[in-house]
């Protein structure tokens, strides 16, 4: 199923037992933020991004390496080296993810991005031979075709139930959104608009282990996505305030199912509800100051590719 209908999402999703796969990643890997600068092109349609002076490479690295050495405390890590070319691939996921098929086989999706400076990173053959060469991965490339489909930063997974949340906007039209959801083999997909100024649905939605999420409800057009998602993981389903959406705390990660990941300013804005919350949903806050790498309009979700 695909669909723009929430309640038909909702009752079909409600059928489905969180038998699809793994609920959180076997490993992560990371680009570094070698050359890491304010690129005008994805400053076009990311509100979050700071102006070009505000950019502190050498602080951004180290706060990278800081967040390779936390995450590797929970899963194995891996980094690859970053390019000056590709300013914004310190954010990987939006151009490269996995998934696992119904046999269990391995592969790697290569995402289309809207803007050229970020379709180079694409190109990277030594990420896209790790997984195809060295871990076995059968490639599917989106890259080369017309539609904007900027993978797990337009479309937030549901991995134990094979649920997708697609939020179309200039990064993700419906094209793109169908080709995702063939690609990672989905049970269903919802499509819903973004609010104007969101570009990325990860900055105001996380689903965490496939039993709660972190919802903003300001990031989305229609309320009744908002709604429909409170429905599905309640009594799970944590409404983000405003300020707690502007600090990033939507765009966090489980990568095991016992904590969530996110920024030190993410986690500094979490009101007390919010971690009552959390915790009664089984999930321990770990965070790493990102303050630096926020500046290009992603957090700490933007910085994580997952291998399934």
């Amino acid at each position: 199923m695909i669909t723009r209908d929430p309640a038909a999402f909702l009752a079909h999703a409600r059928t489905l037992a969180p038998d699809f796969g793994p609920a959180t990643a076997r490993a992560a890997f990371l680009v570094a933020p070698d050359g890491f600068a304010h690129a005008a092109q994805s400053a076009q349609d990311n509100r979050y991004m700071a102006g070009a002076g505000a950019f502190d490479p050498e602080r951004a690295a180290r706060q990278h390496r800081a967040l390779h050495r936390a995450l590797a405390q929970d899963l194995p890590t891996i980094c690859f080296a970053g390019d000056p070319d590709t300013p914004d691939a310190l954010y990987p996921n939006n151009v490269f993810a996995t998934a696992r098929g119904p046999d269990g086989a391995g592969r790697v999706i290569v995402g289309r991005m809207r803007h050229p400076v970020r379709r180079r990173e694409a190109e990277r053959a030594d990420i896209r031979a790790f997984f195809r060469d060295v871990l076995g991965y059968a490639e599917t490339d989106l890259s080369r075709q017309e539609h904007p489909c900027e993978l797990t930063g337009a479309l937030v997974l549901d991995r134990a139930r094979g649920l997708g949340f697609c939020g179309l906007s200039e990064r993700c039209d419906e094209a793109g959104a169908r080709l995702m959801h063939a690609a990672f083999g989905l049970r269903a997909t919802l499509l819903f608009e973004l609010a104007p100024g969101e570009y990325h649905t990860n900055v105001v939605l996380t689903v965490l282990a496939g039993r709660a999420a972190l919802v903003c409800p300001r990031g989305f057009a229609d309320p009744a996505v908002v709604d429909t998602l409170a429905a599905l993981y309640a009594p799970h389903a944590i409404r983000l305030s405003d300020a707690e959406h502007a600090a990033f705390a939507g765009n966090a990660i489980a990568l095991s199912a016992d904590a969530v990941w996110m920024s030190a300013g993410a986690e500094r804005a979490l009101t007390p509800a919010t971690r009552a919350a959390l915790a009664a949903a089984g999930f321990a806050v770990r965070a790493v100051e990102l303050d630096a790498i926020e500046a290009g309009g992603g957090s700490l979700r933007c910085c994580v590719g997952e291998v399934f």
